[in-house]
């Protein structure tokens, strides 16, 4: 898979091919992994098929240099066992528009982002004061246009952990690891760790805050990233769920601004 353009016809081929192994839906609603960085610790289910996608809009400015990127975050969810679930994941298109503060040039980039393959197994269900838990293996792949390509295949490995609360609240978690390589090739570990409080506000509107670290890393290994976000989801039919995501970049190493606006369905 090179571009989004061969991985957008594996979507519809992977779609078509599970919906006919579809079962009847019960009174469970969809339970999505977007818009907050946290994922959940629940898979779809066997035979199920959920398809994330968004539109994402990001800014970043500095004293020497601006820059603003849209991509499209997309994420297919393939459900192969009650605990059990295949991933394919990509930020889509994008197209950065980057300027200097000093010289006034400019440079636009576009093109299609790498994608990544995963798994989740959910551990267990929560009791009493244990937490649902789920375990999310990926491997990014150095599969997009040569401009937003990373370099060699890098792994990761995170743990889900959620707990609802009384007042209709709920608390998640996700600690991990994961592996990346520099410019220079020379591969580097670093740390990540995320923790959300969400709120239902009815049975169709819920919001969250979040606190969110995707690297934690020495500054010779691109440094820490860290953001606050808060977001609403709607639930439009037990299928389909709309979501806004607002988030605020807080160090230079982060955007200081980014807003998405997704839809996730489940066939």
């Amino acid at each position: 898979m090179v571009h989004v353009a061969p991985f957008s016809r594996i979507l519809a081929v992977l779609c078509l091919t599970f919906c006919g192994c579809v079962h009847a839906a019960g009174d469970d609603t969809i339970s999505t992994d977007r818009p907050d960085f946290v994922e959940s610790s629940q898979v779809v289910g066997r035979g199920r098929v959920q398809l994330e996608t968004s539109v994402q809009w990001d800014r970043q400015r500095s004293d020497a240099s601006r820059e603003r990127t849209f991509s499209t975050p997309t994420l297919l969810r393939i459900g192969v066992g009650e605990s059990t679930e295949l991933r394919i994941e990509t930020d889509g298109r994008t197209v950065v528009h980057a300027s200097s503060s000093s010289s006034g040039v400019r440079a636009n980039t576009a093109g299609y982002a790498d994608s990544a393959v995963g798994v989740k197994w959910h551990l267990a269900d929560q009791q009493d004061r244990q937490a649902s838990l789920g375990l999310l293996l990926h491997a990014d792949l150095p599969s997009g246009s040569r401009e937003l390509r990373g370099h060699g295949v890098r792994p990761s490995l995170r743990l889900a952990a959620e707990w609802d609360l009384a007042q209709d609240l709920s608390f998640g978690i996700m600690p991990g690891v994961a592996v990346d390589r520099g410019d220079d090739n020379r591969r580097y570990g670093y740390g990540i760790l995320a923790a959300t409080v969400g709120k239902e506000f009815d049975e169709r509107v819920r919001g969250f805050v979040e606190l969110a670290a995707p690297q934690i890393a020495r500054a010779s290994s691109g440094g820490t990233q860290a953001s606050f976000d808060t977001g609403l989801t709607y639930l439009i039919d037990k299928d389909i769920q709309a979501d806004f995501l607002l988030m605020h970049g807080l160090n230079r190493r982060t955007p200081d601004l980014s807003v998405a606006i997704g839809l996730s369905v489940r066939m």
